[in-house]
């Protein structure tokens, strides 16, 4: 029998069987002429016509095919064994084989998948002890980087560097015994070189200290220096009061002395939360701590509603019940000149800061108020409104009271500042509480972000938008987008050459070779819209630099 060589040897390479260079490729026919079986191997039967074949080293198993023979065939080489001559086939007369159907691998999520997991250099140095060197003629593959703004990490197949490490250490039980060994030589390095310890710790002081500088410049800026100045003036400003209030004893000197001393209380953790709120993110709070001046300046709002009004009331209350003849209030009214003038003074730094940050956002100053985009400089504000007012409801009480020698007046003018201080401490209550469950943002800032989104040429919708405020100027945001399968195809066409694709699109015969196909292929489109997803990201980020968390969920 003659086999046309090329019709068994895909790959057609120069082999020791070149007598069928001439004829044309056959994939599933193979034409008789002549049976002459010559050798088995593993019980399938290999043909080739009487040609002596040349010894040749190039000669590669992987070039023959096994041949699924008919029933002729098989009837043929029983004959043959038995001493008789195989029958003459005619030149024309010819066999179909069947091809044998391929069969490919299923995905089954059940089992633990490790063969095409990847290893950073980093970790094959670290957890299997090879060197850089040792890493040299493994595979690499560029993937994408985890991390912001950062290029492309190096990645080796994880069972490549298992089988290296295997290959270097032999089993991995000495593999441990090196790690455990090379573990105890660490811990006496490290208490031995005291030195490079001090220097250590001499580098992470300064370090903590330049740290310290900058968070305590950010404080001093913007909000910092307005609770900071308030703190300062209402310090000063409850201890003239109490003086006042103890010479004089009138109950609305008492009702400021107390709106003075919540102030300062006030003012404390308004600055404990500005300092917490520009602490750096870590594994704990990964998001930060922006919202720290929401829940310092909700403390406060309680603080000012139970102490400060609550006093006032009690006061003015027991000065109705009991009144008592006032003493001279020729110093009282001083003290709350004085008073004024300094609570004015703190009140229009607040103004100042307040019409900034409105102007800065692009909404008016009551919006800017109502939402609490500020926290901090909104108490302040809201806080000296209050005193100025309370002032002037003081100086006007004590004067009724001083000139028609009646001392409800007075009483009176403790419980005006007791409510006026309870309507400012339940505002700010509200206002805070709100924005700690999360609040959205303005719509119009949200529909514009949308809009540019929508804009991208990978996105054809966007779904179940969420942005949120976080505090100190910092959003949020999610939304499910629906990627254009077609514009992200073509894009990852452009990158490829497309007469090499078709010819390899020409090559595939068998079911093996379309799975590996589609599989290279996928992946590397998958890739492609993790970078896609990647630049929309920083192309959001870019044009709202207040967008600081950016979660984009693929439909």
């Amino acid at each position: 029998m003659i086999i046309p060589w090329a019709s068994i040897c895909a790959p057609r390479s120069s082999c020791c069987f070149k007598g069928a260079r001439h004829m044309s490729r056959l994939s599933r026919q193979i034409r008789f002429l002549q049976v002459r079986p010559s050798f088995s191997r593993s019980g399938v039967l290999f043909f080739w016509d009487g040609r002596k074949p040349r010894t040749s080293r190039r000669m590669c198993d992987l070039h023959v095919r096994p041949l699924l023979l008919s029933q002729q065939i098989r009837n043929v080489t029983s004959s043959s064994d038995n001493g008789k001559e195989p029958p003459v086939m005619s030149e024309v007369q010819a066999t179909i084989v069947k091809a044998v159907s391929g069969h490919r691998r299923k995905l089954d999520v059940t089992k633990d998948y490790t063969e095409r997991n990847f290893v950073t250099p980093v970790r094959a140095m670290s957890d299997y002890l090879l060197k850089p060197g040792d890493l040299d003629g493994l595979r690499k593959v560029q993937r994408r980087s985890p991390y912001e703004d950062a290029p492309p990490i190096t990645v080796y197949l994880r069972r490549d560097v298992e089988a290296r490490a295997l290959e270097l250490w032999g089993s991995y039980d000495a593999l441990q015994k090196e790690h455990e060994r090379r573990r105890r030589e660490e811990q006496k390095y490290r208490e031995s070189v005291s030195n490079v310890k001090s220097i250590l710790k001499e580098y992470q002081r300064a370090e903590r200290a330049s740290q310290e500088a900058k968070r305590r410049e950010q404080i001093l800026q913007g909000s910092g220096r307005v609770v900071h100045t308030a703190l300062a003036i209402n310090c000063l400003n409850f201890a003239f009061k109490g003086v006042a209030w103890l010479y004089t004893g009138s109950h609305s000197m008492f009702a400021e002395a107390i709106h003075s001393l919540s102030d300062t209380c006030n003012q404390v953790l308004l600055a404990f939360g500005i300092r917490k709120s520009i602490q750096q993110a870590n594994p704990d709070h990964p998001y930060g701590y922006h919202n720290m001046r929401y829940v310092s300046s909700l403390i406060s709002g309680v603080g000012v509603f139970f102490f400060g009004a609550g006093l006032a009331w009690y006061h003015g209350i027991k000065g109705l019940l009991h009144p008592e003849a006032l003493e001279s209030l020729y110093w009282a009214f001083f003290i709350l000149g004085g008073s004024l003038i300094s609570e004015g003074g703190t009140f229009l730094v607040a103004f100042n800061e307040v019409k900034r940050g409105a102007r800065r956002e692009k909404m008016t100053m009551l919006e800017y108020v109502k939402r609490s985009r500020d926290p901090s400089v909104n108490v302040v504000l809201l806080e000296d409104m209050a005193a100025v007012l309370g002032v002037t409801v003081a100086a006007a009480c004590m004067g009724l009271s001083t000139y028609l020698a009646d001392p409800m007046y007075d009483a009176v003018g403790s419980l005006i500042i007791g409510t006026l201080l309870g309507s400012v401490a339940a505002f700010i209550v509200y206002s805070n509480s709100v924005a700690l469950v999360g609040r959205s943002i303005p719509f119009d800032a949200m529909q514009q972000i949308n809009k540019e989104l929508e804009n991208d040429v990978m996105i054809r919708a966007i779904h179940d938008v969420k942005a949120t405020d976080m505090g100190n100027y910092v959003v949020r945001y999610k939304a499910e987008i629906d990627i254009d399968g077609r514009e992200l195809t073509r894009s990852y066409l452009d990158t490829q050459d497309m007469e090499l694709l078709l010819e390899e699109v020409m090559n595939i015969e068998t079911i093996e070779q379309l799975d590996a196909f589609m599989l290279k292929h996928g992946e590397n489109i998958v890739d492609l819209l993790g970078a896609q997803v990647d630049r929309i990201e920083s192309n959001l980020k870019k044009r709202h630099p207040e967008v600081r968390h950016v979660d984009l969920e693929v439909l």
